[in-house]
């Protein structure tokens, strides 16, 4: 009787390893394939480049680089510190979604503007478009998949 348990306990064991051995090579081959498709995905490129603002704010043609959430405001945290008391400290965000990038206000006192007209919900952004900040503007230029401005 005591050694049929003994077979029967590694047989138990024997398949516990085996269960778990085949669970860890699933969740990395699907860990491998789903970092081969984030790899492969387009990753948006643009800036923003000041076009106005108040003395001594920031200088225009001051540019800065559009990371996929890019979030503007007075606050250090911010990807862009816009030094201006106009601004809030969280602003606004600028996101990458959908493949199209979105403004969006984040509940400013003063709002956003894109051309000149309030951002009252998440709304697509284009190249040459003009987010306004407080007291700065800024020009949307945005790049295509191949790495040159898009129209």
């Amino acid at each position: 009787m005591e050694p049929l348990l003994l077979t029967l306990r590694l047989l138990l064991a024997g398949l516990l390893y085996l269960f778990l051995v085949t669970l860890f090579v699933l969740l990395w081959k699907e860990l491998r394939a789903e970092s081969r498709a984030v790899a492969g995905d387009y990753q948006p490129h643009g800036r923003l480049v000041v076009v106005e603002a108040a003395e001594g704010v920031l200088s225009p043609g001051t540019r800065f680089p559009l990371q996929s959430v890019t979030s503007l405001g007075r606050s250090q945290v911010n990807t862009i510190v816009i030094p201006d008391a106009y601004a809030s400290a969280e602003h606004a965000l600028l996101i990458w979604r959908d493949g199209q990038w979105w403004l969006e206000d984040r509940g400013s006192r003063n709002g956003t503007l894109l051309n000149e007209m309030p951002v009252t919900s998440p709304t697509v952004v284009s190249t040459g478009d003009i987010i306004g900040v407080g007291r700065v503007k800024l020009r949307v230029e945005l790049e295509d998949q191949r790495g040159g401005r898009s129209r």
